[in-house]
């Protein structure tokens, strides 16, 4: 127990450090745009870290390290940030030997053929955690969430690999208690301030 503990830090250090490398960047005056419009003094663009082999294996370890524990029957959330994550913690969870089904949450509805919210091979009631790449408000999450409801998915927790701490995930324990996060805005400027 105390080595797989060990072996999770250690994953969370090294997460921290590639998405510090390819996802993250700061600067003292706010001039990066939010999808809100609102300007912010950090950038984080989780997919050069989840879309590399490593960044990949590890998002999907340490994800299913936080669910491998419920009775889910499947992971996903909005496309296309939390896509690469959710596959990640699919493979994991069959590697593990304790599989659960990824899905993908769509941001418009398809005109044509049947016509959903969610693609997946999921059935009514499923017990679903949410995954996000990253949470600033929360209202791509929080919209994930309703959709996924909209499609009769019981929604039982939601992860987010990178918490801005900008409020978002207060926002979203409104809608769902169960909220936790792999590495925080924090961590970066932690791992950031270590490295120089």
């Amino acid at each position: 127990m105390e080595s797989e503990k060990k072996g999770i830090f250690m994953m969370k250090q090294e997460l921290t450090k590639i998405l510090c490398e390819k996802s993250f960047k700061f600067s003292e005056e706010p001039v990066f745009k939010l999808v809100s419009g609102e300007m912010s003094r950090f950038y984080i663009n989780c997919k050069p870290t989840v879309l590399s082999p490593r960044g990949m294996y590890l998002a999907g370890h340490l994800m299913f390290d936080k669910i491998g524990d419920l009775a889910a029957d499947a992971v996903g959330g909005l496309t296309f940030g939390a896509d690469p994550i959710a596959v990640a913690t699919a493979f994991v969870s069959e590697l593990k030997g304790k599989p659960f089904k990824a899905f993908s949450i769509r941001k418009e509805q398809k005109s044509h053929g049947i016509i959903k919210w969610v693609e997946g091979d999921l059935s009514k009631n499923d017990r679903v955690v949410i995954l996000e790449d990253v949470v600033t408000t929360g209202g791509s999450t929080i919209k994930a969430i309703e959709r996924a409801r909209s499609e009769n998915l019981n929604v039982i927790k939601v992860i987010t690999l990178v918490d801005r701490q900008e409020g978002g995930v207060e926002n979203i324990k409104k809608h769902v208690p169960d909220v936790s996060s792999i590495v925080t805005r924090d961590n970066l400027m932690d791992m950031i301030n270590k490295e120089h």
